[in-house]
Order: C-alpha cells, then structure tokens, then sequence
C-alpha cells in the first residue's frame, strides 16, 4: 500500500543529460518515495539505461540542466563511489567479469567501504564469511560461487543473483535494476525476484527498468511509467504494464519515437 506520507528518497527535476554530445535525456522528471517500487517501461533508445547511468554517476554522460535530489542531497554533486557509499545502487544489464578478483574478496572490500563512509568499524574475515554465507540464502546461490573470480564464468542467471547477492550484503535505500531479467531463464527469474522482493523495505525504494511485463509479475510495482525520448510520457498502476503487454507503445509514445 502506498504511503502518501512516506519520506521522499530521490526526485528528479528537469533532468537533461547527454552523450558524445547528443542529448538522450530531455527534461525528466521523476519522484520515488520510501516503501514504493517503481517500474520504468519503454523502447529501445528511450533513455532508460541512460538514467540508470546518470543516477550512478558514468562517467560517458554529462549532466546539461535539472537537478537529483537524493535524501535530501545534490546526488550530481556526488562522485560515483561517494553515491555508492550514500545509498545507492545499481544493478547492471550486463554485469562484467573481474579476472583474479574474487567474489568473495570483492564483496568483502565494498562492504566494508560502506562501513567506513559511516563510520562504522570494518567487520574481519571470519565475521564477513559468516554473514555472506548467510545473505547467499536470499538468492539460493551456492557458495562455491563467492571463491570464484567475479563473474568469470557465470551464466547470465548467474551473474544477474550475483548482482542481488550484491545488493542483499549492501542494503541500499535506493536499487536500480537495469533489466535485471534480461537473459533470464524463468527459475532464475523467480530467484532473483524473490530476492528483490525479500529485500524491498518500508525504509528503501526500488526502480525497474524492464522491456517485459513478465518480470512484474513476481515484483509487484506501485507505479509503472513509460520513456520516450527522454522523458516520462505516461504513469500508471501495474495495469498499465499489461496494457503495455497486450497493445504496445504505438497509443502511447509519440510517432515519431517509434521505429
């Protein structure tokens, strides 16, 4: 159920942003609040990847006009590991393989930066071991996995629980998933959504980004909303996602943004 009064954890105003100098995002405007899980619908080009990016902080995209307030801070006046370190996270579409890293030393290391950038005391290995082995369960991945080098190997189920693993030791107050169902068998599926769905709090937020409808099926979103060009051109309910399944964008996304 949504909460009218829940505290607002991003909101997004006028935001542009372009690439190699070609504008992608043209003015998008976009609020989350505590508790809610938003979905992020549209075609190919549309710019959702490219907010995703934005928000985590890439290095290619160049914020031209707006502002991101993210609990109640310049989130563009952050760098990228200082956002991380914030409360933000992003799961990427294609996550990359890290050669001689391993999972386990990986996860240890970015847990512990977040522990620091709060002041927090760093958690020693055998402490680390324990609480991994425990956050594992949320996404039924075995535990060989966390001596492997990161995602070196993995299937693309794999490595999108992998990114969940992540988020589940992390405990952002903002997750962004960028197609997180991509590639995605429909077991795997249910493991990843089912760990979204364990770790979605009164206290954070979540925004997919998603071609299919199928993933909300099992990540119930409060709102759904459709990019084109850069922008948010529609908001509704899950309804809309099913409307979205059955007829496609063409009622919906201006002409000429459809290919």
């Amino acid at each position: 159920m949504i909460n009218e009064n829940a505290k607002t954890i991003l909101s997004v105003r006028n935001l542009h942003a372009s690439v190699e100098g070609t504008e992608i995002l043209k003015g998008l405007n976009f609020e989350v609040k505590a508790g809610e899980i938003h979905a992020i619908m549209g075609l190919n080009g549309s710019g959702k990847s490219t907010f995703s990016k934005v928000l985590a902080g890439h290095p290619d995209y160049t914020v031209t006009a707006g502002e991101v307030i993210f609990q109640g801070q310049d989130l563009l006046a952050l760098e990228p590991h200082e956002r991380a370190n914030s409360g933000v996270f992003l799961a990427f579409q294609y996550p990359l393989e890290i050669p001689g890293v391993s999972n386990r030393d990986f996860l240890r290391v970015a847990y512990n930066a977040h522990r620091k950038a709060r002041d927090e005391e760093e958690i020693d290995v055998f402490d680390f071991d324990d609480l991994i082995e425990e956050r594992s369960e949320i996404v039924k991945m075995d535990v060989s996995f966390l001596d492997r080098s990161v995602n070196e190997g993995f299937s693309g189920g794999e490595k999108k629980r992998n990114e969940i693993l992540q988020m589940a030791l992390l405990q952002p107050d903002l997750a962004i998933l960028d197609e997180t169902d991509s590639g995605l068998d429909i077991d795997a599926l249910k493991t990843v959504s089912s760990g979204v769905n364990q770790l979605s709090t009164p206290d954070n937020a979540t925004v997919l980004i998603t071609h299919y409808q199928r993933l909300l099926n099992y990540i119930v979103p409060d709102y759904v909303h459709v990019m084109a060009q850069g922008r948010i051109v529609k908001t509704g309910g899950k309804e809309l996602a099913l409307e979205l399944e059955s007829r496609g964008y063409d009622w919906i996304v201006p002409e000429e943004a459809v290919v």
